[in-house]
């Protein structure tokens, strides 16, 4: 018995797709899902930072492990094409610490 084929994938874009950019990611978990919460992080002094969320996506349990894998291997495959990333912001006014 051979193994079946995978379907042919047709990715398209809705109406409604768009791009936005996120500097700050916020996960909230439940039994049934993940939520991952995307905004923009400022700092309008080195004593205040806010951040502005603009889009939540929830995702199933299997899905964030899904992205969770995916992400590691592009992760890996970037630092091995241009260097270790640092979690620390290398701004000028961003407070340092670690980067949740």
């Amino acid at each position: 018995m051979s193994a079946p084929q995978q379907p042919k994938l047709n990715v398209v874009r809705t109406t409604d797709y768009r791009e936005s950019y996120a500097n700050s990611v916020q996960v909230r978990v439940s039994v049934w899902d993940f939520q991952l919460v995307f905004g923009l992080a400022s700092s309008e002094s080195p004593e205040k930072v806010t951040i502005s969320n603009h889009q939540a996506i929830y995702l199933s349990p299997q899905q964030a492990k899904a992205l969770w894998n995916v992400l590691g291997q592009n992760v890996a495959q970037y630092e091995q094409a241009f260097g270790e990333l640092s979690l620390e912001p290398q701004t000028h006014g961003f407070p340092q610490g670690p980067v949740n």
